[in-house]
């Protein structure tokens, strides 16, 4: 559905309004996003736009914390999706999240007002697009030209990403950049060198988290932490997804229900926990009855619930998804199982060190299901070896 506003008539509205409030005597309308002479370089505040998923996201958030070493303020971060505001709770390197929906014109959104004033609040700073996606980028600048934002304090990861970088890597190096109309606040480059994903887990949710565990028999247990499904499991389209055999990261309900049973024989202390959010729960039930075993269990989790999870847990085996990329970002040790996206652009980064295995993709394979589960079994053996 396109918007019935074009940029032109957007622009005019945003003008018109501002007028108003001046007409009103407001004089610091939050529709006047020009610079301010008196702004210090080093309080200026980033302004990061990125409209990716879950794993996307996570990612992005090594030059998150490489821009508010280098500008000296937390950054503004605008997605699109709820799990934004979310993940980035407490974090240490943001400000303020503003998410909008994925698929709604995005003057139709109470959030787009809100960017408007927020864009005013952060004064003149730096812009860093950090979309690559057609359809996502073109919203974002259909944003940026509506809010009148100069072109010059804008930069964009596609102009420095190559097709076979990292992520992780494409986004560091537009992070070490400066728009033009921005003064540089000093030589980057001895910032962002070992540059790894970052996010953080609040006392409380410790607490919460221990108590969960408690209230199940698993206090003080070693879990291994198992994520079968993805973005298509949890979609509405499951059922087609899963009945056409079109989700290149499924791997056989046997192939789970087997390599568990295996953690198990190896570690006979651990609790196989098998994760996933509520639409999954039906697809975790079938292989914990499958699997017919007491010591593996299925867990609904929100997103903050997973990743207090990870920061206590043994380890990981997940297919390619966003929870690998959060498991990764609080050192827990997994195997990740890649379908037809490779691993030198996707793999998990870990900022503490903890091991990441990538098995499959491309070129040696592009469906999760044409990896052996005993290779798999292998891969978590070398983790806990």
């Amino acid at each position: 559905m396109a918007s019935a506003f074009g940029p032109t008539c957007a622009v005019a509205l945003v003008q018109a309004l501002s007028g108003v409030l001046a007409f009103a005597g407001v004089t610091n309308s939050p529709f006047q996003l020009t610079a301010r002479a008196t702004d210090s370089v080093r309080s200026l505040q980033p302004i990061v736009f990125a409209f990716g998923r879950l794993g996307d996201m996570v990612m992005l958030s090594a030059a998150l914390n490489l821009l508010r070493e280098r500008f000296g303020r937390r950054c503004l971060l605008v997605g699109a999706g709820p799990w934004n505001s979310v993940l980035f709770q407490g974090h240490a390197d943001v400000e303020r999240v503003l998410s909008f929906p994925r698929h709604v014109p995005f003057m139709l959104s109470c959030a787009w007002w809100r960017l408007l004033i927020a864009l005013q609040q952060a004064g003149p700073g730096p812009v860093y697009v950090c979309e690559r996606s057609p359809r996502q980028l073109s919203r974002i600048q259909r944003m940026l030209a509506v809010a009148t934002i100069d072109p010059q304090r804008c930069l964009f990861v596609g102009d420095v990403a190559g097709e076979a970088d990292h992520w992780v890597d494409s986004y560091v190096r537009l992070g070490h950049l400066t728009p033009a109309a921005v003064e540089s606040p000093g030589d980057p480059s001895a910032l962002g060198k070992n540059a790894a994903p970052r996010l953080y887990v609040s006392e409380a949710e410790r607490l919460e988290r221990d108590a969960w565990l408690q209230a199940r028999g698993w206090l003080g247990r070693p879990l291994v932490l198992v994520q079968p499904g993805n973005f298509r499991t949890m979609s509405k389209r499951r059922d087609e997804w899963r009945r056409l055999n079109k989700d290149d990261k499924s791997w056989p309900i046997e192939n789970w229900v087997a390599l568990s049973q295996r953690v198990l024989a190896r570690l006979p202390d651990v609790r196989v926990v098998l994760c996933g959010a509520p639409q999954e729960g039906g697809l975790l039930r079938e292989i914990v009855a499958s699997a017919g075993s007491s010591q593996i269990a299925a867990a609904e989790l929100g997103l903050r619930q997973l990743m207090a999870l990870s920061e206590s847990a043994h380890s990981m085996i997940s297919v390619d998804t966003g929870p690998a990329h959060v498991a990764a970002a609080l050192g827990l040790p997994l195997v990740v199982l890649f379908g037809s996206q490779p691993q030198h652009v996707w793999l998990p980064r870990s900022s503490s060190g903890s091991s990441v295995l990538g098995l499959g993709g491309p070129p040696r394979s592009n469906r999760v299901d044409q990896i052996p589960m005993n290779e798999v079994f292998d891969a978590w053996c070398s983790l806990t070896a």
